[in-house]
């Protein structure tokens, strides 16, 4: 694919950029909205965006260097020269979630009220971001003789030449998706933090999944799992672990009427 959309004089559009641009945008607009129908403060959404976007931002490059320690070990001059690339999107997710636990202490606003409706915006963004990835060539899968591949003939990342499993493109389908049905538990919570249980649970699942096909294996590994797989597993646990907490306190609710 091309990352180069279009050059004007010395401005250039980036394929991956307006794809992560588009993403925010729509996030944030549909996170506004819904904060809107369930009676929160929308004028919270765009500054806790931001924050979060900043924490997940830093997390995100933390952990890709944490991956990366060999390399560094090896050539220090390897943080400058990444500092604008290579991410993992797990560190931006915990990051982001983190920062925006700080933002509700500091604001005194209930965390999980508003987790829960950033959280499916948080998927739709990434669905619009995993396009970028594909237009940029990063995230690539497998090499493979199915019918369903793509060859990259010019990418800085991908391997050129050489039919591949579309990983981007699944993983922006299943983001999509857990939009979709982050929604719809939405309209029928029962209690806060359903929601935030539910996208950890679903991304995690979705996640472990993808990475066997994810051809990249650079990002590294713990044992037999990729270093996404490691984590998607504590994540998994954490979401499940937090909806029978959530459930709990809406049963004991219920009960006590």
């Amino acid at each position: 694919m091309k990352n180069e959309l279009l050059t004007i004089g010395p401005f250039t559009v980036y394929g991956y950029g307006l794809m992560i641009a588009i993403g925010i945008v729509a996030g944030c607009l549909s996170a506004e909205y819904r904060a809107g129908k369930q009676g929160l403060d929308s004028d919270e959404i765009f500054p806790m965006i931001l924050w979060c976007l900043l924490g997940g931002f830093l997390a995100a490059k933390l952990l890709f260097w944490i991956t990366e320690w060999r390399s560094i070990i090896e050539d220090p001059g390897f943080m400058l020269e990444t500092l604008s690339s290579g991410f993992v999107v797990f560190g931006g997710i915990i990051g982001g979630i983190f920062t925006g636990l700080v933002y509700c202490r500091v604001r005194k606003l209930t965390f999980f009220k508003y987790a829960d409706v950033m959280l499916p915006s948080v998927a739709l963004a990434q669905g619009f971001g995993r396009i970028g990835c594909f237009l940029a060539g990063c995230c690539y899968g497998k090499e493979t003789h199915g019918i369903l591949s793509v060859t990259f003939q010019e990418s800085v990342y991908a391997p050129n030449h050489v039919a591949l499993i579309p990983t981007q493109l699944y993983s922006s389908g299943l983001d999509f998706l857990h939009f979709l049905v982050l929604i719809l538990i939405v309209r029928h919570k029962k209690a806060d933090g359903q929601v935030t249980a539910c996208y950890l649970i679903f991304y995690s699942m979705g996640r472990f999944i993808i990475e066997f096909f994810r051809g990249d294996i650079i990002r590294g590994s713990v044992g037999i799992f990729s270093t996404s797989q490691f984590i998607s597993i504590f994540t998994g646990i954490a979401g499940i672990l937090l909806l029978v907490q959530v459930m709990k306190r809406s049963t004991s609710k219920v009960a006590g009427r």
